[in-house]
């Protein structure tokens, strides 16, 4: 090969360890189809997997500088293509970055090339101590591509860095889902540095042209080969020297840069807008015409490119860049004779026609640009000649490609076919796709079925938007006490906020004559931020009273005189220690709580008490919790109880508004005849099926203790389910063991859904790590080519923020967690976690709290006793000379006197100067994070979560008041150290309740987890049966149950009708692992 010619390099190819390719994409068979190509520059691909690089280094030898070759023994000689012809090699790979910026998650795929394998070697190190490298040869980081490009230019400062298919929708620098509006947005600073764009299958040069902002880049194209028969899908022609110093001049600046090798934009599977399952392609102008959903099916219409080129476009169509290269719009080879034919592409009588074309004529690229037309003629016959000269003269006629189904080019009629050959061909028409042609006929009837299908959803939506009957009856009910009962999805929350809408807008009532009681905080603020839309800003919600139970009486306790301060968890088990050991009593300090907890809810005790023995644990209990000005999370709910009548804030006339009805217990129930005595109404809403609190006094049986404690009880049901397909639906109620079907009805239960999947793993591992690999095939993780392959099955790439892995115990938190960071999926974990019970978490924890509340004397003598080791004198010392001197706040001069005082100038005293003035200022992370450097805690794990914890919270009181006031479903921790918008969700099935996801993947029902089975207590089975009904009924659209060999006894009530069933992959045997892709899923 000689150095003084052009050259047709393709950059962008895939080796067999990345997912979704072909097991035959070896270096040996891409050179081989690099030579049947005719291709002269190939990258290697996927440089970052270290089997691959190991694989390069003893198959490739140097050639020119920065290029090379295949070895002589490894090369294939087929008696086909030129022997004589070496295609050189060129370091490549892909890295997929997964990120948070700018409020949105990015996915951004970008394309590398290097001078060498050892750059490849010094790169993949540095990314190494980032993420995941060695699962899959694209791998998936969570790095800001500005980072990534940052890194890779600090390592070799010759790299070219090129942003892949750009415009592609889910994975792109500008797609439509999850990408920039400019590449300064994505770069920033380093934006200096791009020097070239991958345009895509779906776009060309002339597309690009319109964004006056691309102007100075090298727009170039390759195949992102998969195969290696797809190579030259799209590649560059270049007039360079040949080495990679030629490249690198060609791409970064354009020397030598000739032009590309495209696809018809039109073939490319993301042209156009549409959603493929329902055979619906739309312009971008109808995509607005509808508002961005599918009339079909109501979902998101996939965003083509087309429509994103026009979005940013500053120029109109068809304008010519002046100084712009050319491009060359061809289909390949075999796609021809395939459809000429009428065969697969895959056919035997395909590869003979076209190993006889390579044969006679030469490589593919120059039969299809430059090969006279009479040789072709002599070669294959008049028919493909005609073919090749129109598409060399870009005579073809266009069905465009959408959402992930590839386009149609048609070049030859039937009726120019008869022409041709004087009477019918053998050949019908001559369409190069590898899909077949979609006839006229069917066209039509796609065209009559969607209209049809439009109107039928346009009535459904017009349904939707209205209160159904029996919702209306529960906002409009005129009796005093409404009890609603409300099953899953049934729109109990929006009935609950269209009754207050409707008393404050319709009634006339006073928004500070509502109360509305909540179990969580987090089901508060989204009922505060539901009303806040409902009546046009927080100004008209202002005063009403929402909160869960503990916070309503905590408020209602801070009116009084007395000063209270709630005691957490960590700290009254400091508390609680020292009961035990003066009174030397055989039990832990996490059980006698909870004995506390109980006889303060009324609930049995689980432990037995000899004679007088509690009374006297309880009063020294109460006794120590006066004495440091403190009451206990349960306290807060009986001394509101005990408070006077005219104690309590004015109740007159207010509206008492209770949501998870079913989760009330005793004292709770009594708070609430107790709020009712001199309100003017109470409505109640809730689901006996869903009570799952039992162990903390929880009853259902208030729904019927209404009906005895009220006159004038009106009771309505929901049943119209509007969130579940129908098999899922059809899954819960086998599960409830509810006879009577009509308790849950789904809406729209002629649309056929997803079915319910069961899968049957060897261990929790295994299901972890199926887990991780559905996910990655739903979010588009595999790959970005291949995707429709997925989307097949799943209809669409799934955002993370869709999907939740639900469990029953927090110790199967830890195997899901690990297999998820292990492949690089961002999640967070909902539910309280034990890492809270740890000494360097509660000692911290403790530490900004006395800083907010220089009155909480535990969390100082905590504080003290832990990190400084103060002796008890110097802590009593401390406590007595704060209980007296602070009021609220710190100041300097009460510093500087507690110095002057006390003595104390040390390093304590620094760390509370350093962090007083700034602890209302700036956020729990930034906190943290400066409280691990100065105190040395990198790598404590514990630590490392509770700033996990912290990135969902911009104040630290909101933090740590959460950490007080919340209950189960309001912790939340993210496994990264920043914030993801979008995040697959890991919680209990408790924490779940109220909440809803497009897909959910429900752990562990088996045998002993589900019901769960503890030693020496026993099982609440129906209980645990609701449990199960709360799990199935947080699906939106895709369930899948996992199970294990030993199955759980809820699984016998399901039908064999209710899904269909798969199992986890087996673990290959070691001979089969040899030499191909090794990643978290070979553990199986």
């Amino acid at each position: 090969m000689k150095n003084t010619k052009s050259y047709i390099a393709d950059l962008h190819v895939h080796s067999r360890y990345s997912r979704a390719t072909s097991k035959d994409c070896s270096p040996e068979t891409l050179e081989l189809w690099a030579r049947r190509k005719g291709i002269d520059i190939v990258g290697t691909g996927d440089f970052t997997h270290p089997a691959w690089r190991e694989e390069l280094k003893e198959k490739l030898i140097p050639a020119e500088n920065g290029l090379y070759v295949l070895k002589e023994e490894c090369r294939i000689k087929d008696g086909i293509t030129d022997d004589n012809r070496k295609p050189r090699f060129v370091v490549s790979g892909e890295i997929s970055s997964i990120y948070k910026k700018g409020d949105r998650v990015r996915k951004i795929h970008n394309v590398i090339l290097l001078p060498s394998l050892e750059d490849a070697e010094n790169l993949s190190h540095k990314l190494e101590t980032i993420g995941n490298i060695h699962s899959d040869g694209r791998p998936i980081l969570g790095l800001d591509s500005r980072d990534l490009l940052e890194i890779t230019l600090e390592i070799c400062k010759d790299a070219i860095f090129v942003p892949a298919h750009i415009w592609t929708p889910h994975f792109s620098l500008f797609g439509a889902f999850s990408g920039f509006d400019r590449i300064e947005d994505c770069f920033e600073d380093l934006t200096p540095y791009i020097h070239a764009l991958e345009t895509g299958l779906s776009s060309d040069p002339a597309m690009n042209w319109r964004l006056s902002a691309l102007d100075r880049y090298q727009l170039i194209s390759n195949s992102d080969a998969h195969s290696p028969s797809k190579l030259g899908r799209e590649a560059n022609l270049l007039d360079i020297e040949l080495s990679y110093q030629g490249l690198e001049g060609a791409i970064q600046r354009g020397k030598g840069f000739c032009g590309t090798i495209e696809f018809f934009p039109e073939e490319g599977k993301y042209f156009l807008d549409g959603h493929r399952k329902c055979n619906l392609s739309l312009t971008p102008a109808e995509t607005k015409k509808y508002n961005g959903i599918c009339p079909v099916c109501g979902r998101k219409i996939t965003i083509g490119v087309l429509h994103r080129v026009e979005e940013l476009a500053d120029r109109e169509e068809g304008f010519v860049l002046p100084t712009a290269k050319g491009f060359e719009s061809l289909v390949p080879l075999p796609e021809v004779i395939a459809s000429a034919m009428g065969c697969a592409v895959t056919s035997s009588k395909v590869n003979v026609q076209y190993e006889k074309m390579l044969r006679e004529l030469g490589a593919e690229f120059s039969i299809l640009r430059e090969i006279p037309l009479e040789d072709i003629r002599h070669c294959v016959g008049n028919f493909l000649e005609e073919g090749i000269h129109r598409l060399r003269t870009g005579q073809v006629e266009r069905t465009a490609g959408y959402d992930g189904e590839y386009g149609v080019i048609q070049v030859l009629k039937k009726e120019e076919t008869n022409n041709i050959y004087g009477q019918v061909s053998l050949f019908d028409s001559m369409i190069f796709s590898s899909e077949t042609a979609v006839t006229e006929e069917k066209e039509e009837q796609q065209k009559m079925d969607i209209l049809k299908e439009e109107e039928k959803k346009n009535l459904k939506e017009e349904t939707k938007e209205a209160l159904n009957e029996e919702q209306m009856a529960a906002v409009c009910a005129k009796e005093e006490v409404i009890s609603v009962i409300a099953g899953p999805g049934t729109g109990k929350t929006k009935t609950l906020i269209e009754r207050i809408v409707y008393l404050i807008s319709e009634c006339q009532v006073n928004p500070a004559q509502i109360r509305a009681v909540t179990f969580t905080n987090k089901a508060a603020q989204e009922m505060r931020e539901r009303l806040e839309k409902r009546l046009s800003g927080k100004k008209a919600i202002e005063g009403i009273e929402i909160g869960t139970f503990h916070g309503i009486c905590y408020q209602m306790l801070l009116k009084s005189e007395k000063e209270w301060i709630v005691i957490e968890d960590y700290q009254a088990n400091q508390v609680i220690k020292e009961i035990i050991q003066r009174k030397k009593l055989k039990i832990s300090a996490k059980n006698l709580l909870q004995e506390i907890s109980r006889y303060k809810n009324r609930i049995p005790f689980t432990h037995y008490w000899k004679e007088g023995e509690w009374e006297e644990i309880i009063e020294e209990y109460q006794k120590e919790l006066n004495r440091l000005s403190f009451v206990d999370f349960d306290d807060l709910l009986r001394l509101t109880l005990e408070m006077k009548q005219e104690e309590l804030p004015k109740d007159e006339g207010k509206y008492l508004f209770v949501d998870e009805f079913q989760d009330m217990n005793e004292i709770q129930y009594e708070l609430v005849k107790k709020w009712k005595e001199k309100g003017k109404g109470l409505f109640v809403i809730g689901d006996p099926d869903q009570a799952i609190y039992g162990f903390r006094g929880s009853n259902a049986k208030y729904f019927l203790q209404l009906k005895k404690d009220f006159k004038e009880v009106r009771e309505i049901r929901l049943v119209k389910n509007y969130r579940s397909t129908k098999e899922i639906i059809d899954c819960a109620l086998c599960a409830i063991k509810k006879e009577n079907q009509n308790i849950l009805i789904p809406f729209l239960k002629e649309e056929r859904g997803e079915e319910v999947t069961l899968v049957t793993t060897e261990s929790e591992l295994s299901e972890g790590i199926y887990i991780a690999k559905q996910i990655n095939a739903m979010t588009g993780g595999m790959d970005m080519l291949d995707i429709h392959n997925s989307m097949a099955k799943q209809d669409r790439i799934r955002d993370f923020d869709e999907i939740a892995v639900l469990y029953r115990t927090h110790q199967q938190a830890k195997t899901l967690e690990m297999c998820l960071r292990k492949e690089s999926i961002p999640c967070k974990i909902v539910g309280r976690d034990d890492f809270l019970d740890d000494k360097t978490v509660q000692e911290v924890i403790s530490f900004f709290r006395f800083l907010l509340e220089p009155r909480d004397l535990i969390s100082l003598r905590i504080y003290l006793q832990g990190i400084e080791g103060y002796t008890e004198d110097v802590i009593e010392q401390c406590l007595k000379w704060i209980k007296e001197k602070i009021n609220e706040e710190w100041t300097e001069d009460i510093l500087e006197q507690w110095e002057e005082e006390l003595g104390i100038r040390n390093e304590w005293m620094g760390k509370i100067r350093y962090f007083y003035t700034r602890v209302k200022k700036e956020s729990p992370q930034e906190l943290l994070k400066e409280w691990k450097e100065k105190n040395g805690l990198e790598g404590e794990k514990a630590f490392e979560k509770l700033e996990g914890m912290a990135v969902f919270y911009k104040e630290m009181k909101a933090f740590l008041d959460n950490l007080r006031f919340g209950q189960e479903g309001d912790f939340e921790r993210s496994t990264e150290k920043m914030y993801h918008s979008s995040a697959v969700s890991l919680m209990t099935l408790h924490a779940a309740k109220g909440l809803e996801f497009p897909v959910v993947f429900l752990c562990g029902i088996k045998k002993g987890t589900l019901p769960l089975e503890i030693a020496n207590r026993g099982v609440d089975i129906e209980e645990e049966r609701r449990l199960f009904y709360v799990g199935i009924t947080r699906a939106k659209e895709e369930l899948i149950l996992l199970t294990s060999k030993e199955r759980s006894v809820f699984l016998e009530d399901l039908k064999e009708e209710n899904f269909h069933k798969e199992k986890g992959k087996k673990k290959k045997k070691k001979e089969e692992t040899q030499g191909v892709q090794m990643s978290l899923f070979d553990l199986l």
